[in-house]
């Protein structure tokens, strides 16, 4: 939604009391004390700190200890940490990741089981605790605590419309290609089929058209949904406020964690958090998904539904949200990080990307950040870091758990090795875009109206990868007339539509801002990746994201020739004033084009490569097993004959599509598994005494 990317920090130092334990002596070599970035707005008595790999088997004994006698730690174990702790007040020291024995290994390879935070009392000079701090020799990076925030107002225009509605509207309908798919909201969603005639065209007095849309100023969705409508293997995890897992045009494609259930009180998988059975509140650090406070105005429940609402016959439609089915859509993994009037601060946001990489997600959708440098401090913008050295800095831990998502995510012999984190650039009307999306490693996405023009409030600028429909209701709408004023008038302000919620209860409406722009795009990937496992195609996560900017409409050409475009800011106001954009300044700053589904889906036949049947590890006496139909196209259709170069180390059974080893005794063999279209892979079969699906136990 159109927002104000405002990241206040709250910075924590947390270092706590002392614990009765033995204090381990470890020496200490003063680095020098670097000056340590702190933000203006960090939150008081809280500080991130990062130990060397040094000090790991020390801060595991500390660890070990306290949750051994089922109390928090206070303290690290090195002395000379512990020593500055005591003088500035240390009262809690927590390791930020809890532990997860299925993903610890890469966790420790990435280095991120080093972070801790520290608290200590409120009037702490942060400044000269970070600086005591970060002169420690076992101690490699210090910073702030912010807490994130939400990037629009909760008060801003929104517009609402029943499921009762929505069918009377689209009866009246016509003229409209509607695809495959029978939504009565598909007609309105010109973002994802524009045929060029749309009611919010407006007219001059010669009667030319002076803010409308054009023809196929959309994602491509027609063409796209020819050959795919989405796969549940693909997961896109939703880090905004809290999504309504029981809205009907979402419920059947909300991601969940099979053998967890809510308020159980138990960790059933073992990940380090209880009854995460749709995702986990990293505001209250529970497993209870919220919607329902005043301030929630379900923005992570619009942006869902413009990435997977069901395709079936009812409400809105999503850009890979199945084809009317169960379970035919993509699924969306609930991070929650924005509660009300309340949000998660740095660790927090690193906790949820970090738990989307481990539980299965793929792609990241954020549509927050900080402002950009370009941001008007006149008008109320604080602006943000301005490389992406700067940010790195300020920012340490949120650029390494980006890289561990964008490393770690998805699986070599799956659809995608490694994640794709996709950020809205911003809406400050900037020609630069805001960190942490403006980080090269990122998808930045930038806003367009119906028109192909850049949407009037959009940040632009040569960090930003692509573009999409973001809607522009200062474009469209006329002055002084609010959103549901043009629906009671049987018009549409050229915004996005998708699923909402209403005083907690299921919706449908309106909003606009690179918010609506970002979920297009991670939409439209997840789609992408859906047709790759119908084709058995297999990228790195960098093939993809090169594939994904190459998979576009241009928009340059809209620009040139000086155009203009009028818009009026605060446009509900009878007082507005017009403002003009010259177009020609967003040439080349608007990404490479606007992503379109359709071409991507066309770009992945025969791009990638074959996916490929996984390695296996197995226990003596133990089986695994491997459903050989996922690795080969229509591999539902075909027979397998499977063979064990070494029967005395492990066997091999097949039944249908199952490809069953036994391990019998240590050692390891090869297994060929030959098809009936004629093609044949080897894998490798590892036998231990003890194994387990992830590694040795």
């Amino acid at each position: 939604m159109k927002k104000k990317f405002l990241y206040n920090a709250l910075i924590i130092l947390a270092l706590t009391a002392c614990t009765e334990q033995d204090i381990i002596e470890q020496p200490s070599t003063p680095n020098g004390g670097t000056e340590v970035r702190l933000p203006a707005d960090v939150n008081s008595g809280e500080l991130l700190i990062k130990f060397k790999p040094e000090m790991t088997d020390i801060l595991d004994r500390t660890m070990t200890r306290a949750t051994g006698s089922g109390g928090a730690m206070t303290r690290s174990g090195i002395p000379s940490t512990d020593e500055v702790l005591e003088i500035l007040g240390g009262y809690h020291f927590e390791r930020i990741f809890p532990i997860d024995s299925k993903n610890e290994e890469r966790t420790r390879i990435a280095g991120l089981h080093l972070w801790y935070q520290v608290k200590f009392d409120e009037d702490t000079d942060l400044q000269e605790a970070a600086k005591r701090l970060s002169a420690l020799g076992e101690i490699s990076k210090v910073q702030g605590n912010q807490r994130i925030k939400r990037a629009y107002d909760v008060k801003n225009r929104r517009s609402y419309i029943s499921q009762s509605a929505l069918q009377q509207r689209a009866a009246t309908r016509s003229g409209v290609p509607a695809g495959r798919f029978s939504d009565p909201g598909l007609p309105y969603q010109w973002h994802y089929i524009n045929s060029g005639q749309n009611d919010f065209d407006k007219q001059n007095n010669a009667g030319e058209i002076i803010a409308g849309s054009s023809a196929g100023c959309d994602t491509g969705c027609y063409e796209a949904w020819q050959k795919c409508t989405g796969d549940p293997s693909v997961i896109v995890a939703v880090l905004d406020d809290g999504v309504m897992y029981t809205h009907p045009d979402l419920a059947d494609n909300i991601w969940v964690n099979e053998g967890e259930e809510l308020r159980a009180g138990t960790d059933a998988d073992g990940n380090g958090y209880k009854d995460d059975k749709y995702g986990y509140n990293f505001v209250t650090n529970t497993a209870n998904i919220s919607w329902t406070d005043v301030e929630d105005i379900g923005h992570g429940t619009h942006v869902s539904g413009t990435i997977a609402a069901m395709n079936n016959g009812e409400g809105v439609c999503g850009i890979a949200g199945g084809d009317g089915t169960k379970n035919s859509g993509v699924k969306i993994m609930i991070c929650q990080v924005f509660s009300g009037n309340n949000s998660v601060s740095l660790n927090g946001e690193a906790k949820a990307i970090k738990y989307a990489a481990d539980n299965g997600a793929v792609i990241l959708q954020c549509s927050w950040g900080y402002n950009s440098a370009e941001a008007n401090e006149v008008e109320g913008y604080t602006p943000g870091p301005a490389t992406e050295k700067e940010w790195a800095d300020t920012y340490p831990l949120e650029k390494e758990i980006l890289d561990y998502f964008i490393n770690n995510a998805g699986s070599p012999n799956g659809v995608i090795d490694g994640g794709i984190a996709v950020f809205a650039s911003g809406n400050e009307y900037a020609g630069a875009s805001g960190f942490p999306g403006a980080y090269s490693k990122c998808v930045t996405v930038s806003a367009v109206a119906a028109d192909f023009t850049p949407s009037s409030y959009t940040n632009f600028g040569t960090e930003v990868d692509v573009c999409a429909p973001g809607g522009d209701t200062e474009y469209y709408n006329a002055i002084g007339q609010e959103d549901d004023e043009f629906w009671e008038n049987n018009e549409v302000s050229g915004s996005i539509l998708s699923t909402m919620i209403r005083n907690g209860s299921p919706a449908y409406g309106y909003m606009d801002g690179t918010s609506m722009a970002c979920p297009h795009v991670s939409g439209v990937a997840a789609l992408g990746l859906s047709y790759a496992v119908k084709q058995r195609r297999h990228f790195k996560a960098s093939e993809f994201v090169a594939l994904l900017k190459e998979s576009v409409k241009p928009v340059d050409n809209w620009y040139s020739n000086g155009k203009k475009k009028t818009y009026y800011r605060n446009h509900n106001s009878p007082a507005a004033t017009p403002a003009v954009m010259d177009l020609s300044k967003y040439i080349g700053k608007m990404g490479t084009g606007m992503v379109d589904a359709g071409i991507l889906l066309s770009n992945i036949e025969g791009s990638g490569s074959d996916m490929k049947v996984p390695n296996v590890y197995v226990a003596e006496g133990g089986t695994s097993t491997v459903n050989l139909a996922y690795y080969f196209v229509n591999g539902e259709k075909l027979t397998y004959t499977c063979t064990s170069d070494d029967a005395t180390v492990a066997t091999v059974t097949v039944s249908n599509n199952l490809m069953e080893v036994t391990g019998v005794k240590t050692g390891a063999t090869h297994i060929t598994v030959k098809v009936s279209d004629g093609s044949a892979q080897t894998i490798t079969v590892t036998v231990r005494q003890n194994a387990g699906g992830n590694g040795w136990m």
